[in-house]
């Protein structure tokens, strides 16, 4: 198991993963780190535990937002191409990983 070192909110954070994704954590933790320097710039340093329970929720909207779109595909109210619909796929794979590890991190030290 892989150990990557990351910062979210100028903090460091030393999290598992499993061989080989250490990249995608990064990229991860990269834009989790984003929504919480916007949400810095809204409300301020509101504490790190209620800055990530509330990038969690804006993942949760983006992804909320995506099975949406997804399932209005399924109604077919909208029509996606298929390279589309990959798009979306992983889209959502990488916003359910995100989620996770945002949890992992919550319950951690």
């Amino acid at each position: 198991m892989a150990q990557v070192d990351i910062q979210i909110n100028g903090k460091a954070y030393r999290i598992a993963c499993e061989d080989g994704q250490e990249p995608r954590l990064r990229e991860l933790a990269h834009m989790v780190d984003a929504h919480v320097k916007d949400l810095v710039s809204q409300v301020g340093q509101v504490g790190d535990t209620r800055l990530m329970v509330m990038a969690s929720l804006l993942v949760a909207d983006e992804l909320v937002d995506l099975r949406d779109a997804a399932n209005e595909v399924d109604e077919g109210e909208e029509e996606f191409s298929p390279s589309e619909l990959d798009d979306l796929a992983l889209t959502m794979d990488g916003l359910a990983e995100r989620i996770e590890r945002i949890a992992v991190r919550l319950e951690g030290p």
